[in-house]
Parts: structure tokens; sequence; C-alpha cells
């Protein structure tokens, strides 16, 4: 194999996922690519936030890659590796419970969470403002005669 690179998996990474992946060869049709190259590349994509379009080819066609990520994603089989591999980590005592992560680019807080008031009505502008934001309805004599007052 050739040398470690940054964003892929290690050889120990790799043999805890092996075994909850499925069969490296189908029953029927031809051969699948190469499970560990195909994973490789899934997570270069998703650690780098690249479009799969610009995959390096040293994993592969990037429509094989992004086709199995989706089929398996689609098949539930991500939540089932997590689980399989928290179940393990647990078993063994090496899972720390203490760190959690939420991505808060996907999470939503009530208006009243931001210090809304309860029943209140926020208008665009007004959040702008309360936030301290710029404001497109400023004089710009209002700055000028600031200026000159010096």
């Amino acid at each position: 194999m050739s040398p470690q690179r940054r964003h892929e998996l290690t050889d120990d990474q790799w043999a805890a996922l092996e075994p909850v992946l499925p069969p490296q060869r189908p029953r029927t049709g031809r051969p699948a690519n190469d499970h560990r190259t195909v994973l490789n590349g899934i997570l270069w994509v998703l650690r780098t936030g690249a479009p799969w379009r610009d995959l390096p080819e040293r994993y592969g066609s990037w429509h094989t890659v992004y086709s199995r990520f989706r089929r398996r994603r689609d098949a539930g089989l991500w939540e089932q590796v997590l689980r399989t591999l928290q179940a393990g980590a647990a078993h063994e005592g090496t899972l720390d419970g203490s760190l959690t992560m939420i991505d808060g680019t996907s999470s939503r807080a009530h208006q009243q969470a931001a210090g809304a008031k309860t029943g209140a009505t926020i208008r665009s502008s007004d959040a702008v403002a309360a936030a301290g934001g710029a404001s497109c309805t400023s004089s710009p004599s209002a700055g000028a005669s600031r200026s000159s007052a010096h």
C-alpha cells in the first residue's frame, strides 16, 4: 500500500471497520471496487468539503464513490457502523461518553433562545438593529457632521 495520507484510514481504523462492512465480493455481478479505497474517497470528500467531481483519481471514479456513499446512507449502513463501533468501544471501556458534539450549522434555536420576548413579533430589521448591525437607513450627513466637529 502507498504511504499513509492525512485523510485516509489507518490500518487499525480499517481493521475495526472492515468486519462491519458488506462482503467485498458481491454474490452476483462484477467485483466491487476495493472497500478501503472507496471509503477513503468518501472520507476525503467529507473532510475537505470538496465537490464529489473533484475527488482525486486515486480513489476511483467519483461517481462510483458517490453512489456507494449514497446507497449505504439510504440503507442505514453508516448508522449501523456507528452503533456497532460504539457498542464495541463501550464493551471494551474505551467509549468516552463525556464528549458529544453537535454540528451547529443544522441546529435551530427558538427566537426566545436569542433573548426575544415571549409573544413578540420580530421583524428582520428589528433583529439586525438589536444585534448592533449596520443600518441601511443611517444618514450620511450624520457621519459627516461628527467628522467636522473635530
